[in-house]
């Protein structure tokens, strides 16, 4: 599949811009790592587009039915296998093994903090969020209670990356796609 055919695939089951702009700065955030890391921007890129392509849908029941919302698109077992290890311990058995497993887990969280860390700002621009910044509001536990900062510290130790460079490279994937978010 390509990018085109996985955004597609995302604008047929999602409709909210907010759960298309997450998905876009997953994404971001994927294609980032998968250059830095060495491996197929495209398809962790389509993954990270893809992560929540049953949430809008089926809220109370994610990633129970990503597989019948992606299979008739040709979407392999193994790209539905590794969406679904994002929800590891919170709504899926399925535990990341992979490093794009492992960095989906880890970034899906953190780009809710990450926005709402720009929104706060004046220009509510990417651009100007620094990593102090983020790691500032994560101090504050009323400061965009979504983002599960339990979740990130996991998918941080997971990787075996310091919270720091975790917030550091998603950010710069991020700011790579903000023009499409309007961040």
């Amino acid at each position: 599949m390509n990018r085109e055919q996985a955004f597609e695939i995302l604008q047929t089951t999602t409709k909210s811009r907010n759960l298309i702009n997450h998905g876009l700065a997953v994404e971001g955030a994927m294609r980032h790592f998968a250059k830095l890391f060495g491996f197929d921007e495209e398809y962790w890129g389509n993954i990270g587009l893809l992560h929540d392509v049953d949430y809008e849908m089926y809220p109370t029941e994610h990633l129970q039915h990503t597989a019948e919302l992606l299979k008739p698109y040709g979407v392999s077992d193994a790209e539905i296998n590794s969406i679904n290890s994002h929800g590891w311990g919170i709504c899926s058995d399925v535990e990341p093994q992979e490093k794009m497993e492992k960095v989906l887990f880890a970034v899906d969280e953190l780009t809710g903090l990450i926005v709402a860390c720009a929104l706060v700002l004046p220009d509510k621009k990417l651009a100007s969020v620094a990593v102090e910044s983020v790691l500032k509001k994560w101090k504050k536990k009323d400061f965009a209670k979504g983002a599960n900062r339990e979740v990130i510290l996991k998918g941080a130790e997971m990787l075996d990356m310091p919270l720091e460079t975790l917030v550091f490279e998603t950010l710069e994937g991020m700011k790579e796609i903000a023009d499409s978010i309007g961040l």
